[in-house]
């Protein structure tokens, strides 16, 4: 049973900054699946693709805590990535039951096809809105996550 006690609930959630954010992502990551969807990748693979590009020899468990997801979803997709030849596992040089993933050459090639389409739509949001407000927003979404981080 619920209780009224005459607090309003969420009377302004809509014109929030957090709520924009979520608008922003969705936005974004919807125009990523669509434009990414030619190139046969999804938008949550070109991230973990890059992610390795960027950190080779990172674990399932590292690439989950730095995406924000659950190891499970990360093993999902790599095993997905990994059945299309994209990408590998090797032993930890040092713990014989780390796996590290690596891209092949498969996987490099998807990732700059991905990466031409994700330059596009950058593009696209900087041409809207010019060099000056696309510095200004970028600085603005740094300061946000390190508000929040250090909350």
């Amino acid at each position: 049973m619920t209780h009224d006690d005459g607090r309003p609930i969420a009377a302004n959630a809509q014109d929030r900054v957090t709520w924009a954010l979520r608008r922003a992502d969705w936005a974004v990551q919807a125009r990523k699946d669509q434009r990414l969807r030619p190139v046969g990748i999804a938008a949550a693979q070109y991230t973990l693709l890059i992610s390795v590009h960027s950190d080779p020899g990172l674990t399932g468990a590292e690439l989950a805590r730095r995406l924000n997801v659950t190891p499970q979803a990360v093993a999902s997709q790599v095993a997905r990535l990994e059945e299309r030849g994209q990408l590998e596992r090797r032993p930890h040089p040092r713990h014989r039951h780390v796996q590290e993933l690596h891209l092949t050459d498969a996987g490099r090639d998807s990732l700059r096809d991905a990466e031409a389409v994700i330059v596009g739509i950058e593009q696209q949001i900087a041409e809207k809105l010019g060099p000056r407000k696309t510095a200004q927003l970028r600085t603005l979404l740094d300061e946000v996550a390190e508000v929040v981080r250090d909350a």
